[in-house]
Formats: C-alpha cells, structure tokens, sequence
C-alpha cells in the first residue's frame, strides 16, 4: 500500500503510559489483560473462540496462516539488465554549475580518429598533426598533445586493447567494440584529464581483462576499465565489463553515470566500481556482480551520490582479516569512506557472504528520495575470536537522517544482522521503511528522533527500535514488533528515555521494554496479553475504533504498547479481539479503519501522559551497538 500518511507534530516534551484497572500481574508493570474479567470463551493464547467460522477462522480477522510474520520473506532481489523506459536527466545550462563540465554536450570535438580492430591488428585512420599512434598487432597505443579529439573504436579482438597519453580532455565513442587483453586492461587511459564516454546508441560493447598484468614500471593500471582522470559515461548504448585480475571500471579521481547507459560489471577478484574521489550515478541502468573476498560493488575514498537510474549490486565474497589495521571487513555494495546521499532513482543490493553489508559509510548517510532495496544472508565473519564483522543492511559510522524515499530490508542471517544502523545519531522525517532483522531493526548509537513517515520494523530475536540514547516520537506510523522474548518493540538506553509527542505507535515485543518518561505530551495505553497470529485487536472509545491492527506473529504474554493523537488523558478504552475490520491494511495496521464487528471485550485500559515510573525491567540493555 503505496498510500502514505504524513502525521507530523510540533516538538514538544513527550509522552505515554498506561494503565488498567487494579490488578496483580507479573508483567514488569503492564497490566495482564488475562487478568481482566469479561474473557468468557478466551483460548489459552489470549484469543476469544465467540464468533469463529470453521476451522476456528475468524471473519475478518485472519491474514494468513503464517505464525513467523515476516511479510518480508518473500522479498527477494535480482539483476537485471533491461533499460529503463523512463529515464530522464536535467543538463546543467549555467556555466557556474559544478557539474556543468561534465556534460559532453558543452565541449567541442573537431578531430576524430576511428580505430577498428579485427582479432589480431587493429587498423587506425589518418592522425591529425599533435597525435601519434603506435600499433602492435591488435594493441594500439596514442599520444595527443591537441585538444578536442573524438575516439572512435569498434570490431573486436582477444588480444587487442587501447591505451592513450593525453594532455587534454578527450570523448571516446565506443561503437560496437569487444576487447579482452590477456595481459592488462584493454582500456588504459594514462591522463589526469576528463575522459568523455559514449556509448553508441544501440550498439553492444564488451571488455575483459587477463589473469595477470604487464604494467610498465611507474605506471597504474588497476582494473579492466581504467583512467587517471574523470570518466562520464552516457550514450544508449550497453557495456559489459568482466574483471578477472583487479576492478572493474576505476578512476583515480571520479565517474559519472548518466541517464541511457546500460553497464554490466562483474569482477572476480576487485571492486566492480572504484574511485579515489566519488561516484554519481545521474541515471541509466548500472547492474554489478562481485564474488571476490571482502570486495565491494562500488567503493570510493570519498562519497557515493545516487539521483537517478537502476543500480543493482550482488556482492558473494566473505570477509577477511586486514593486518595493516589489525581489523577485520566484509564485502558490501557500496562502500564510501565520505558519505552516501540517495535523491533519486532505484537501488538494489544482495550480499550473500560473511559480515557482509549493503551500504555501508564512515560518514553520514542521508536519504531524500528514491527506492532503496538491501537484503543480507551471511553470518558473521569472525577473526581469532576477538574480531569480527557482522551483516548489515545500511550502517554509517556517523548519522543516518532520511527525509523521504523508501526502503525496504532484510537481514536475517543470525546474531549481529541489522537493518538499519547509525553509529551516531538517527534522525527519520519522512518516507517508507519496512525492516525485517534476525537482530535489532533500527539501531541508533545516539539518540533517535522519528517526525514522520511510515515504519514497519519486525526483529526475530532483538529489538524492533533500538536507542542507546534517548528515543523521541514526533510523528508518523510505527508498526515495531520485538522478539517474543526478552527483547521488545521500542527501546531506549538504560538511563535515557523514550519520549512521544506525536505519531501513531503499535509496538509489540517481549519484557524487557521502555515506558515513555513522564514528561511525554501524547498519550498512551499499554497492557501484556496472549495473543495468536491472525486476531485482529481494536481499541475502541464505546463509539468507534481508534486504532486497529491485526497481529502477525505469536505473543506469549507479549506487551503491548499503542499510542495516538486520538487517545485522551484518563479516559478509559476496551481492548477487542477478533475484529471484523476494513479499510486499507499496512503490514496489519489499519489506516482508516471500517469496524464491522468489534468482537470480544477483552478488558478496558487507560490512557496518560506518564508510565508510571519506568519499572518494566532493564529497557535498553539489548541490543547495543
């Protein structure tokens, strides 16, 4: 359900709590709706038996038969390489525009040279004065001192390749070109300066480098594309680069996807892409496949900015131990040492090794918009014992701040496998984030502020929300469903305090669960029932339903906490289980709810601004990071 609701609310001091009537319980200080009279006909899960259909089905109520309640298990990612029918770029028409250079369309090329080659020789047409080419059967070798030259290569060879000197900015135009060189890269640009590539419309290009390299002394040649200077891709036609020794395609300063392209990386033993200063993915499809140990689809010294395009990254290899830094790493689909920035486009990551990551920064991550996809299988890699590197599906070393967009995440190969983790602080104003973790799902090292958007957060064994600093709700939809164990929905550090001053919240999890501090301006109910996978529950004030939503998972004496702008300050609400209700359904919640039938009284709650005092248990020991 694509519908979004914006449900944003001023700062203020935050709130909730819980309580119901008078009774005994042994719930870390939530009332057990067990204990509630008016629970004639309740199953031992909690579930009433009054107005089931056969099979024991209640009407409306059941969502499926799936008591693990992952709605996310079926998600899965795969390559593809068909263009996008819709892929449109804006090009920069001020000269002060940074990007401005990078345009192909604002330089002049009146000289152009065409190589062709046929397996073993490649031919070349008459050099214009200030080029000289070198020829060795399939190998051509150019020095240009002139500017405004275009390269034109096409035909194919297994022993061929190009390489060239330049002084200046040079557009190469590949037309229908194969090159494998058994010794090196088949494209070797030895210039500092910006390399324009086209790929010609309609056309199919393809490189491959050797199992080895023959590279003269003081020289680079680090993968099977590479350049000293800027490379910009564009043009409709496609690339496929196959790295068998070292990277993929690789500048010693930057690169630049533009809309059109269609480019097919896959490296067994380097990086698919690698940058010393950045990477900007502007458009087109970009789709890359890497199996080599600890080896990343994209990795830049500096940062990776995404604004259009498809890219789609397969990442297979384990970690490794480092020795130079004593530390150990997983392989991941991109890793920028700067920061990352999503504003646009599709981006889709799998990473089936050890400790591997989907993306993964030193610096912040910050997403605008677009759709992001990452799903993680591997297990932690661990080194001698001490160290060891775990599967993440986004982690940055600093903050997270995401403004809009979506995303969508699973992580589920065992201890450690996260979602969604900022090292510092995590800030989420807007978009659609639907987590599915064998561990925590969002985890914040410092505090955590949600304003706005829609979150679905489901953790197998940890913590759906996880601050180890305070956690403040300010607005949006929160579905958080903790372990059914010790761990729970929503938690705040030990010492810290989850604070609610807007939004509408459903968590669900085990006892060891934070209360909102008193101070919160929302209120709150909270209560600890039994509940089967597939009872719909309503919180009704006697005239209508507040809030609906149907469980997807078991609950053994799980505890229970909803809050809502609808909610007022010590007035009772009744709990009702097997409920008829529609209206459109995000993952259980209800975001206009038509109640036909309420179904079973299971008690009455009531709604404050304070918990209470915060006697639940430990609440924010788990899940640390």
């Amino acid at each position: 359900m694509k519908k979004r609701i914006s449900i944003l609310v001023t700062m203020a001091a935050m709130a909730l709590v819980a309580t119901c009537c008078s009774v005994d319980n042994d719930n870390n200080g939530y009332p057990s709706l067990s204990d509630f009279p008016n629970n004639g006909g309740q199953m031992s899960g909690g579930m009433s038996t009054e107005g089931m259909g056969p099979g024991g089905m209640m009407p409306g109520g059941m969502v499926g038969s799936d008591t693990n309640g992952n709605d996310l298990q079926d998600f899965d990612i795969s390559l593809n390489t068909a263009p996008l029918t819709s892929d449109t770029e804006t090009i920069p028409t001020d000269e002060n525009d940074e990007s401005f250079e990078d345009y192909v369309e604002h330089s002049a090329f009146s000289e152009t040279v065409s190589i062709e080659y046929s397996e073993d020789k490649a031919t070349i047409s008459t050099l214009p004065e200030g080029i000289e080419a070198t020829i060795d059967g399939a190998g051509v070798i150019i020095n240009s001192t002139i500017k405004g030259v275009s390269y034109e290569l096409k035909g194919s060879s297994s022993n061929g390749y190009f390489k060239i000197y330049s002084e200046k900015k040079f557009h190469l135009t590949m037309n229908g070109v194969s090159l494998t060189n058994p010794t090196g890269a088949p494209i070797n640009i030895q210039s500092g300066k910006r390399a324009f590539v086209t790929l010609a419309d309609g056309t199919i290009n393809s490189l491959m480098d050797g199992s080895s390299y023959n590279t003269p002394d003081g020289e680079d040649e680090k993968g099977t594309f590479f350049s000293e200077g800027q490379l910009i891709f564009n043009g409709k036609g496609s690339l496929e680069v196959k790295s068998n020794k070292k990277h993929g395609i690789v500048s010693d300063d930057y690169i630049r996807f533009r809309a059109g392209t269609n480019i097919f990386v896959t490296a067994s033993k380097g990086h698919g892409i690698k940058t010393n200063d950045y990477v900007v993915i502007g458009g087109g499809v970009l789709n890359i496949e890497v199996s080599g140990t600890a080896k990343k689809g994209i990795s830049t010294d500096g940062y990776v900015l995404i604004t259009g395009g498809r890219t789609t990254i397969f990442t297979s290899g384990e970690g490794e131990y480092d020795e130079d830094e004593n530390d150990v790493s997983g392989a991941a689909g991109i890793k920028a040492d700067a920061y990352f920035q999503m504003d646009g486009g599709q981006l889709n990551i799998k990473s089936t090794g050890a400790g591997g990551k989907g993306i993964n920064t030193d610096g912040e991550i910050i997403i605008n918009d677009g759709d992001i996809q990452v799903i993680t299988t591997g297990k932690t890699f661990t080194y001698n014992s001490d160290l060891d590197s775990k599967a993440k599906g986004i982690k940055s070393d600093t903050d997270v701040t995401i403004n809009g967009g979506t995303l969508k995440i699973k992580t589920m190969g065992g201890e450690g496998s996260e979602g969604l983790e900022a090292k510092g602080v995590m800030n989420i104003n807007g978009g659609e984030i639907e987590i599915a973790s064998y561990d925590d799902c969002i985890n914040s090292a410092g505090d955590m502020t949600i304003s706005g958007g829609y979150i679905y957060a489901f953790a197998t064994n940890n913590d759906a929300i996880d601050s180890n600093g305070n956690l403040f709700i300010k607005g949006g939809v929160i579905v958080a469903l903790g372990s059914s164990g010790a761990e729970c929905a929503i938690d705040a550090a030990e010492g810290k305090n989850l604070y609610i001053s807007g939004g509408t919240v459903i968590g669900i999890g085990g006892s060891n669960a934070s209360y909102p501090a008193s101070s919160s301006s929302q209120m709150s109910v909270a209560f600890s029932t039994s509940i089967q996978a597939g009872n719909t529950l309503t919180l009704s004030d006697g005239t209508k339903g507040i809030v609906s939503f149907t469980i997807n998972r078991n609950y053994q004496n799980g505890l229970y906490l909803i809050s809502s702008p609808d909610l007022k300050n010590n007035t009772s609400y009744t709990i009702y289980s097997g409920s008829t209700v529609g209206g459109d359904n995000w993952h259980g919640f209800y975001t206009a709810p038509t109640v036909n039938d309420l179904g079973n009284s299971l008690g009455t709650v009531t709604a404050q601004a304070t918990a209470g005092g915060n006697n639940m248990g430990p609440g924010g020991m788990g899940g640390r990071p």
